[in-house]
């Protein structure tokens, strides 16, 4: 039985009063935008539009390009990074960090760390993206450091970049209306920066974030079959969708003929390997009892139930904190073929001989290194050039 677009506008009406809706942007779903029961309903009512591999699979198809076209990259055509500047090499503990610069797009560049193994192994590195949640310059971060080490020191090549307005990214204010597309296509380039280092395997390609982090995750694994393993951390959920315009500024739910969330984005990541870590203190905490059986549900129908896994950590809050760190080294490991055995102390992965870096030390513009002159700056100039794309 199939559900028409009629009734679940219907439904979804009826769910706006006691949503976060906003009469002067009718077609953003933003923030707490259902109650978790009316999102169990709805997720409910969702199931009827697809019943296996086939009716699923044409589904998943209408929500990728439902988020280019709510995105407005429909027609965009992504260019390879450009201007890649990667300086400052500092070896350590089994790990080497180096600050990178490249341009995305002409007059916008992408910034973050590169995370190494010491030692060369036979054949190429597993490749994994880490976009980092909200927070005062969160790349910076101990806890980013210590997951991002830690995976290099498993063998692994680790990219973590910037959001826009945070870290060396203040070519605008992170809340630009846009923001949304732009972290796309800078997660894009992101993408084939790590493909295109001669140390990296193509076909063992990962993705983590947490928060906001988490919400880029499931969006670029959802967009590009490149990505084999995802781990969105404290942000799959059947209610939330996202308290920032980097996430839910733009149309990517509701579009003309069909309404999805973001656990629907999340599961077409279907049948390949996918962690939720979530936790008793967020929007996660109904994990277990409704994002997670949805979501195998439609892995079920590929016969890979066993390949998306949650990890609730019920007593602990909107992190990545050191357990739910240890919780994901395995499932990455497993995955991505990592010599976890290299961090390994007394039954636990050992962090404690990564170094946490200064500011100084990671920042990537400096008097040595400065802000290429064609740089666009200010938020109106931002803007304007995302409108001509």
């Amino acid at each position: 039985m199939k559900t028409s677009f009629l009734t679940l506008t219907l439904l979804f009406a009826g769910q706006l009063a006691f949503a976060q809706y906003n009469p002067e942007k009718p077609d953003l779903c933003q923030g707490a935008f259902l109650t978790p029961e009316d999102a169990k309903n709805l997720h409910d009512d969702f199931t009827k539009r697809y019943s296996d591999k086939v009716s699923w699979q044409k589904h998943a198809q209408e929500i990728k390009q439902g988020i280019l076209d709510g995105a407005e990259l429909s027609n965009y055509v992504f260019p390879k990074p450009t201007n890649i500047v990667i300086h400052s090499k500092k070896d350590l503990n089994g790990y080497s960090v180096e600050n990178v610069s490249f341009q995305s797009i002409e007059g916008i560049y992408v910034t973050g760390n590169l995370y190494r193994p010491a030692q060369t192994t036979k054949g190429k590195n597993a490749g994994i993206l880490c976009p980092h949640g909200h927070g005062t310059d969160p790349r910076f971060a101990a806890y980013t450091q210590q997951r991002c080490a830690t995976l290099a020191r498993m063998g692994a090549t680790v990219f973590a970049y910037d959001m826009i307005g945070m870290g060396d990214s203040k070519q605008s204010m992170h809340k630009i209306e846009k923001a949304l597309k732009l972290q796309i296509i800078n997660g894009k380039a992101a993408l084939e920066f790590l493909l295109g280092l001669p140390d990296v395997d193509k076909k063992r390609i990962g993705m983590t974030g947490e928060s906001g982090g988490g919400t880029q995750t499931f969006i670029l694994s959802a967009l590009d079959d490149r990505i084999k393993v995802s781990v969105p951390v404290v942000m799959v959920s059947g209610y939330f969708f996202g308290g920032c315009v980097c996430e839910s500024g733009m149309p990517i739910h509701k579009r003309p003929n069909f309404q999805t969330t973001n656990v629907e984005i999340a599961a077409t990541f279907a049948p390949k390997p996918m962690l939720l870590v979530s936790d008793g203190g967020d929007w996660t905490v109904n994990t277990p009892d409704m994002e997670y059986p949805f979501i195998k549900n439609v892995y079920s129908y590929f016969s890979a139930a066993d390949k998306v896994e949650n990890v609730h950590l019920a007593n602990e809050k909107h992190d990545y904190g050191p357990s739910k760190r240890q919780a994901v080294y395995p499932f990455l490991a497993k995955y991505l073929k990592l010599d976890i055995q290299k961090v390994m102390l007394n039954g636990i992965v050992d962090e404690s001989v990564n170094k946490v870096l200064t500011h100084t030390e990671l920042q990537v513009f400096d008097a040595q290194h400065p802000l290429p002159t064609n740089a666009v700056m200010g938020d109106a100039e931002v803007m304007a050039l995302l409108e001509r794309k």
